[in-house]
């Protein structure tokens, strides 16, 4: 395809360089063909035709999610230092699509065992994409012109909510100092989505967004290991059952914090993290039903229009959200006490990613829309103020805006290391050092290769575990910490 539009771009030029030469002269020829005397102000037509030969010769080829699958291919067998290598090459190629490639590279340096650089680069992107959430109208403009990958990538609704969650989870696995904090701006950013939209039901549809509990229950979490915060624990964990009522153990972390009962004497607490199954992606799609609406539209107008309309022959192309098929679906835990369990979703990323990606695609769709007949419409005004009546001039143009419709790209920029679920099972255990087995699993049944770790548990203490199964197989490390102190 690219090789196609490489050599038509090539050919189009040739001609128009043959027709620029001719103008000079009075006269231009077309494919070997010699035509009378030609106006001057035929000369917009020409210019216009050059523009959009140069914006479909600037235009990629390949698009975002293309170049994404080397980067999970890399890291989903395990490839960490390659998937790494990789991102950082494209970070240095495509300054563009940096943001979202760190994003990427914050899942892999968190795998890797480097919570605070994981950090650091979150906290970059999470300020980056805040500031972007201001309108360049300028950018719109050549948005509108081009496509949707001139657009300086702000991230998609549950990514921006993610990148807290992510924060709160790299924060906890070095110091904790701020995770609790971390974890709060979950909800408020959820809220600052929502609320930015209004309140009406038929123009705000991010108002049946599902909440993200994740954040809730880190902070309940926390709060509970304080022995004194119980009251904010119960709230906190009051949200989980409210926003995640498929989480089993929200009823009995609910009955335990409004106890005060954080464990037995003599016991502490290992929440144990799993990272699971491969996530969303973006890719592109064809358009056939509003290409064909545009279709018919094209020829009605043109039968009743003084000048035709290029042809809808390109397709239009859209980003949809897919999520990734995966056989794993949970992490079964077993310790050297007995003590064993399945780890349980928290927060469903693919599920988050694909309901609410589709309650904003009407938008998406009637961006697409409108850019395409922004481009028919400065086709027929290009004809309509230069007064094209000449055949061969309006075919010129017409194969040019049919050039211009076909460079488009659909924008599948995304986050493309997330994991499909964030599930977390809650152990206690006697205090002194355990060694903890995970093994990934399709429905609890074990499907892959067992990896383990010793951790220390502390009297009345929360310890944490982390470990990432994107396939049936731990990648990275396994990440351990007693997360804040007292």
């Amino acid at each position: 395809m690219c090789q196609t539009r490489n050599a038509l771009s090539v050919l189009c030029v040739v001609h128009l360089s043959d027709l620029c030469n001719s103008i000079l002269q009075n006269q231009y020829v077309f494919p070997s063909h010699k035509v009378g005397p030609l106006h001057f102000r035929h000369l917009n037509s020409f210019v216009l035709v050059a523009a959009l030969l140069g914006a479909l010769s600037a235009s990629g080829c390949a698009t975002h999610g293309d170049k994404l699958e080397s980067i999970r291919s890399a890291f989903n067998a395990g490839r960490v230092e390659q998937a790494e290598s990789i991102v950082q090459r494209e970070i240095a190629e495509r300054s563009s699509d940096a943001d979202v490639l760190k994003l990427d590279r914050a899942i892999i340096q968190l795998a890797d065992g480097r919570p605070d650089d994981a950090e650091r680069t979150l906290r970059e992107v999470r300020d980056r994409f805040d500031y972007l959430e201001q309108k360049d109208a300028g950018e719109s403009v050549v948005a509108t012109l081009t496509d949707d990958t001139k657009l300086a990538y702000s991230g998609e609704d549950y990514e921006k909510i993610l990148i807290r969650c992510f924060l709160a989870l790299s924060n906890l696995m070095a110091d904790g100092q701020d995770a609790s904090a971390y974890a709060l701006q979950v909800g408020d950013k959820q809220r600052q989505i929502i609320n930015a939209e209004g309140a009406s039901t038929e123009n705000n549809p991010k108002l049946a967004y599902k909440r993200v509990a994740l954040g809730a229950y880190l902070h309940g979490a926390i709060q509970e290991a304080t022995h004194a915060n119980y009251d904010e624990a119960a709230r906190a964990i009051q949200l989980v059952a409210n926003w995640e009522p498929s989480f089993e153990d929200a009823s009995a972390d609910l009955k335990r914090v409004s106890t005060g009962h954080h464990s037995e004497p003599g016991n502490g607490v290992l929440y144990v993290f799993t990272m699971v199954g491969r996530g969303p992606y973006k890719e592109e799609r064809l358009e056939t039903p509003t290409s064909n609406a545009l279709l018919i539209a094209d020829r009605i107008l043109t039968a009743t229009s003084k000048h035709s309309l290029p042809p809808t022959i390109a397709p239009i192309k859209v980003p949809v959200v897919v999520r990734s098929s995966n056989q794993i679906d949970s992490v079964l835990v077993e310790t050297d006490t007995g003590a064993a369990g399945v780890t349980k979703t928290i927060t469903d990323v693919g599920q988050l990613a694909v309901d609410q990606y589709d309650a904003i695609f009407p938008k998406v769709m009637a961006r697409a829309v409108v850019r395409r007949v922004v481009k028919k419409g400065a086709v027929y005004a290009t004809k309509d103020a230069a007064n094209i009546d000449d055949p061969l001039a309006s075919f010129a143009l017409d194969a040019a805006g049919v050039l211009w419709e076909a460079s488009e790209s659909a924008d599948t920029r995304c986050w493309g290391l997330l994991p499909d679920r964030i599930q977390v099972l809650r152990l206690e255990l006697p205090a002194g050092e355990h060694v903890v087995k995970l093994r990934p699993a399709s429905r609890n049944a074990p499907i892959g290769a067992e990896a383990s770790h010793t951790v220390g548990i502390d009297d009345g203490r929360n310890t944490y575990l982390m470990a990432n199964f994107p396939e049936d197989r731990l990648v990275g490390q396994i990440l351990v910490s007693n997360g804040p102190g007292e």
